[in-house]
Order: C-alpha cells, then structure tokens, then sequence
C-alpha cells in the first residue's frame, strides 16, 4: 500500500529530474490523504518508517533523518516554518507518537524521544528524553554488534 513516505520519495525524484508539477501535486496529496507535510527538500534515509503511512507527520522541508528512524504519528519535526534551523537526525532514532522536535537540533544516534516530548536541545546518542521540555530520564543500550557477540560466545 503507498504511503507518505513512497510518495514523497518519488516527489523528490520527479523534481530532481525537472518534472515541473508533479512534485507540487504529490506534496498536496500526502497533505490530503495523510494530513502531513514532507517538505520535498527533506533528506529521509533509507529503512525509514512513518507509522500509520505517515499520518499527521509534518517534516521540515531542511530537516535530515538518517536510516532507520522509526517516526511515529503525529509527529512534528523542525514544523513548517521556513526558517533556517531544523533538525538533524542520525541513524536508528525512535520518535514516539506526538513528539515535537523544534529548532535547530541534533538527535544522536540511537536515542530514543518519548511519545509527546517538546525537543528543543540536542540529545546524545543512545539517551532516552521525555516530557515537556524534553529532558533525559535513561540511556538506551546500543545493540551488539556482531563482532561483540561473537567475542562474547568464544569467552
């Protein structure tokens, strides 16, 4: 089933190639039938998710999320203004339901954000932050790499 994210991806890729209206239409679609807002400009990452196809997801159009982020719905990040500052998120970060990342941020890798947090600092890799500011409440533990588990076996 097409979802936000497909079809933003393929908005980018018709606009890359000089496709004058289509980017602008298939932007208005998501906006109807997911109630969001991907800038077109929007640097996703692959393995990607927006839960629910992406409904209520606004992405500002300078944001950048790495590979692997798992965004939840109704999720705000960096919202519609055009303003300069907006968030940066590396690899592996969750993004629960509700959650508003705002201003010119970093999301470490591997952290998590708490369902209806207001992110306006930085967050550290592999931390855990919630609540309204945004405030660390716990570490997340990275997974194993393969080399450490297999060290760990011949032990």
């Amino acid at each position: 089933m097409l979802n936000a994210l497909e079809l933003h991806w393929l908005a980018q890729r018709l606009q890359r190639s000089g496709v004058p209206l289509a980017p602008r239409v298939l932007r208005k679609l998501i906006q109807i039938l997911f109630n969001s807002y991907i800038g077109t400009e929007a640097e996703i990452g692959e393995g990607t998710e927006l839960a629910y196809g992406g409904l209520g997801i606004v992405i500002h159009p300078a944001s950048r999320l790495g590979r692997n982020v798992l965004v939840g719905p109704h999720v705000t990040v960096g919202g519609r203004s055009l303003s300069k500052g907006a968030p940066v998120i590396e690899d592996d970060v969750k993004i629960g339901a509700g959650a508003c990342l705002l201003g010119d941020i970093r999301v470490g890798h591997g952290a998590l954000i708490g369902a209806n947090a207001v992110v306006t600092r930085d967050v550290p890799a592999n931390t855990v932050v919630a609540g309204v500011p945004a405030r660390e409440i716990g570490r997340n533990a990275p997974e194993p790499s393969p080399s450490s588990s297999q060290a760990a076996e011949e032990a």
